[in-house]
């Protein structure tokens, strides 16, 4: 009889605050085709003549505010989440990370050494974009076929639009939902637009039609911007906000480039000049907190808005482990058929 598990992976962390080890990990993360999908030599020029250089003192500096004693937040939240869902289904479950330690090779090593040979991989992204869900997808099933190939598993699709998932996101939401607010801002990590248009295979929707998001198209499937604005329209909808009461946006840009608009820091700087006073901010792309949740909107983003002339900014934490999100992957892991690839 098979023996399963589950794999929880997400982008992972750098293994201290210090420059060295912020570069390092930087230069994992950034230079992956997926992530700057630049052509080879162009990543490697921008990476090494220009980012490396100066960007990892910066954000080793950001991360020193958000570390905790038990290490870097994703990586303690993730843990945390691990062992409540391995009580929660009976199941040994295991953490790895695309960028980091643990690697995905390391996971799989993991897998190996529990005799699991038919494992749940469970990406903790809702919504697929190149540079987040297919990438982590794409390097576990290599490292799966290069050190565990005949190994059965399944992967999570992407949940952002599953009414089981927006009730744990309005579940988790309304201690803050219950208490006065102007608006609540729904902040997506952002993406260069090119990466929508590079995800339509018809070449003729994204950003090309009319309020493409809204129309029916094939491309949904791989359209990230689309995806979150379903997540965004099926919250409003289940909590019962109206259309004055929410917008969304897009935040961490990085280059030249345009990337998906509007933008949260600069609606951060905007709102309160609109009669946006007491503001509510969640991360629904992000399942656990980390640093771009924490320093870039509960740090900085506050500040900006607050010194905008705004009174009253708070941020609802992501799922993180609470017992609403655990109870949710648990059930999708009583759902899961064995065996199946």
């Amino acid at each position: 009889m098979a023996r399963k598990g589950i794999l929880l992976l997400n982008l992972g962390s750098p293994k201290s605050t210090s420059v060295p080890h912020v570069r390092e990990y930087l230069r994992e993360f950034l230079g992956d085709e997926r992530v700057i999908d630049y052509p080879a030599v162009f990543r490697f020029a921008l990476l090494e003549g220009i980012v490396l250089r100066t960007r990892p003192k910066k954000s080793a500096a950001a991360y020193a505010t958000v570390w905790t004693p038990e290490g870097a937040p994703l990586l303690v939240t993730t843990e945390k989440l691990r062992s409540k869902l391995e009580v929660a289904t009976g199941l040994p479950v295991i953490t790895g990370m695309r960028y980091g330690t643990p690697s995905c090779a390391e996971a799989v090593q993991e897998v190996l050494k529990h005799g699991i040979d038919d494992l749940f991989v469970m990406p903790q992204y809702p919504h697929y974009a190149m540079s987040s869900y297919e990438t982590v997808v794409v390097k576990i099933q290599e490292e799966l076929a290069r050190l565990a190939p005949n190994l059965k598993y399944h992967v999570l699709q992407p949940y952002f639009n599953d009414p089981a998932y927006i009730d744990c996101l309005v579940e988790s939401a309304k201690p803050w939902l219950s208490k006065p607010f102007d608006k609540i801002l729904f902040s997506y990590h952002g993406v260069p637009e090119r990466h929508l248009r590079k995800g339509d295979a018809s070449k003729a929707h994204c950003t090309k039609v009319k309020d493409c998001c809204l129309q029916a198209s094939p491309s949904h499937a791989n359209c990230y911007k689309h995806q979150c604005v379903q997540t965004t329209l099926l919250f409003a909808k289940r909590a019962g906000l109206s259309p004055d009461k929410f917008e969304m946006s897009f935040q961490s840009r990085f280059g030249p480039e345009k990337w998906v608009p509007p933008y949260t820091d600069e609606r951060f700087e905007a709102l309160p000049s609109e009669g946006v006073k007491n503001l509510l901010v969640m991360c629904p792309a992000f399942t656990a907190d980390c640093l771009e949740t924490i320093e870039e909107i509960s740090e900085e983003g506050k500040e900006d808005f607050l010194h905008a002339g705004g009174e009253s900014f708070e941020q609802i934490p992501c799922l993180n482990d609470q017992d609403v999100y655990v109870k949710y992957l648990a059930d999708r892991a009583a759902a899961w058929k064995p065996n199946h690839v």
